[in-house]
């Protein structure tokens, strides 16, 4: 359990810190219309993170892991993400950008993507800890089958 809460917790910085990169480089703000696509190519740190959380698991319990053992280590990466994923949102909006919420809503009304009451129900605190939990959950589970799958090695009986 120690390994996945390690990389849980490296997990939780590099989304931290790629949501600071975002602000930084005004991919929040001044090229908000880049956002949707820059945005995810945040899954190819998550998926190095995964593959080197299970290698390391494999490597703990001595090179041999099944596909169950090694899907069970990426899903417990993902449970510990999904709890620290509350407070990582939480540090962003409060000491990283405020105002992300009102930009993302402005946005999307004036592209025509969403209604005000819409973009006001989707870009909010409560929906992004709700998200962050959920996505962490869903997709730290589907990254763990494929890499799980991928790095199995067979137990010899």
């Amino acid at each position: 359990m120690k390994t996945e809460i390690k990389f849980g917790l490296l997990f939780s910085a590099a989304q931290l810190f790629w949501l600071l990169f975002e602000f930084v480089f005004g991919l929040q703000t001044s090229f908000i219309n880049l956002h949707p696509v820059i945005t995810n190519f945040f899954a190819i740190p998550a998926i190095i993170i995964m593959v080197y959380a299970i290698l390391a698991k494999r490597t703990e319990v001595g090179g041999e892991i099944t596909f169950f053992k090694a899907l069970l280590a990426g899903v417990f990466v993902s449970v510990v993400v999904a709890v620290i994923s509350p407070l990582v949102i939480l540090i962003f909006h409060f000491l990283i950008n405020p105002h992300f919420f009102t930009d993302f809503q402005r946005y999307s009304i004036k592209i025509g993507k969403m209604s005000p009451q819409e973009a006001k129900d989707y870009f909010n605190l409560k929906s992004y800890i709700l998200q962050g939990i959920f996505g962490a959950l869903m997709m730290g589970t589907i990254t763990s089958l494929i890499v799980a799958a991928v790095i199995k090695k067979k137990v010899k009986v």
